[in-house]
């Protein structure tokens, strides 16, 4: 194959509708990812306090959890156009109140993080509508590949935003910052006015609770579908060791307490293999077994956290060639990530193409939650299992428990790794 054959497939950006979104994701994210710094960082600073800025997570997932589902049953009753341009209205409202209040001089941390979970509910009513609207932008056949160009903007925002935010926080402090998310958020305003008008395809109910469990129900009698998110929550739940970074950092290779090179290239690690996942991603429009692509992008993602945990148990064992082994550790996370990209890209061409119109929305919506609490969990459960047996066999036991879970999930599904793409024109 040719190296120009391995490089994203961009025929997607022929659209004129997603290539619009696109490139203004292009300018939004960073613009998010600078608001995802600051807001941590204004806590921090305004409270003296790392409690306070653990109430983030709880700030930012409870809505995540409850608007992520509601949302989802939203975008499969109105038109999605419209959904779509009231919440960018909404996360340009928040980011330019974020604005006002670090431009008074706000002290108050209950209503910075009242501010942060209204955006982050605007935000899970947003992005499973987005997803659902894909499949009638793009031909099924290149949901994988549209998938894979958004992923990697998404990835290299979130290394290269923290980079850019923490270099301006000092020089321009937190209200540029906020103001720079509310300006770079018209882009994608812009984007979303210019979409056609998409209604729903079929019947679609009334956006209640009832809906919500309809979205659940339907997720049950679709072993596929099903599996995809079943899949994911083993790979996320027993092979996300993002929790052991600070520690690994320090005890394994040497780095200080307070961060340093060791803590900041194992936090990039993974969103650097994403990155080159998806520059390097036109392989995957070529993939028609979809299934079997995801079991074994699970069981390369499985095995490059064994080789992190066997990289970092290493390093206990030889302080002296540390450096050696953080460079290995680093490389597995970066494979990691490349296998995580794919798995993601593929996981999400399935849920778009192989549901009904009527229920994209919801199943989006499960799949918001299902990535934003997965990892969430992973954090508490890597955490206690290395408090009893260690950082090394924690992350390498995990890693394992990841390829021997979805073997077994694979072989009790065998619907799911029989599932192929089919090409038969638009949703």
């Amino acid at each position: 194959m040719s190296l120009r054959g391995l490089l994203a497939d961009t025929r997607p950006l022929q659209n004129p509708y997603f290539r619009r979104l696109w490139t203004a994701n292009i300018i939004t994210v960073i613009g998010a990812q600078l608001t995802v710094v600051a807001v941590p960082a204004q806590i921090y600073a305004d409270t003296d306090s790392s409690a306070y800025v653990g109430l983030t997570g709880v700030f930012g997932l409870v809505p995540l959890i409850v608007f992520g589902l509601w949302g989802g049953a939203l975008a499969d009753h109105f038109d999605r156009r419209t959904i779509l341009r009231v919440t960018t209205t909404g996360l340009i409202v928040t980011a330019a109140l974020f604005w006002l209040q670090a431009a008074m001089g706000n002290t108050n941390v209950w209503l910075l993080l009242c501010l942060f979970s209204v955006q982050q509910a605007f935000f899970a009513v947003n992005q499973p509508t987005r997803s659902a609207v894909l499949p009638r932008l793009v031909e099924s056949d290149l949901l994988p590949a549209a998938n894979s160009l958004n992923m990697t903007v998404f990835q290299a925002g979130a290394i290269g935003g923290p980079l850019v935010a923490g270099a301006l926080i000092p020089v321009v402090g937190y209200s540029w910052l906020y103001l720079a998310d509310a300006i770079c958020l018209l882009a994608t305003l812009w984007a979303v006015i210019r979409l056609p008008s998409l209604p729903v395809e079929g019947a679609t109910g009334t956006p209640g609770l009832r809906s919500v469990v309809e979205g659940f129900t339907y997720l049950r009698t679709q072993p596929v579908l099903l599996m995809s998110f079943v899949v994911d929550i083993i790979a996320m739940l027993f092979g996300m060791p993002r929790a052991l970074f600070p520690e690994i950092a320090h005890e394994s290779f040497l780095g200080p307490e307070e961060g340093g090179l060791a803590f900041a290239v194992l936090f990039a690690g993974i969103p650097a293999g994403a990155v080159l996942g998806g520059v390097f991603s036109g392989w995957v429009s070529r993939i028609s077994a979809q299934g079997k692509a995801v079991i074994w992008c699970i069981v390369v993602w499985g095995l490059a956290m064994v080789g992190f945990g066997v990289a970092v148990g290493f390093a206990d064992a030889a302080p002296d060639a540390a450096r050696l082994w953080l460079v290995i550790a680093v490389l597995m996370l970066i494979v990691g990530g490349a296998a995580d990209m794919a798995s993601a890209a593929f996981r999400t061409s399935m849920l778009q193409s192989a549901a009904t119109d009527e229920v994209r929305g919801r199943l989006q919506g499960i799949f918001i939650v299902v990535v934003a609490g997965g990892p969430r969990i992973a954090d508490v459960a890597h955490g206690a299992s290395a408090a009893m047996v260690g950082t090394a066999v924690a992350a390498a036991g995990g890693g394992l428990l990841v390829v021997v879970l979805v073997v077994v999930a694979a072989l009790a599904v065998p619907s799911f790794v029989r599932y192929r793409v089919t090409t038969a024109a638009r949703s």
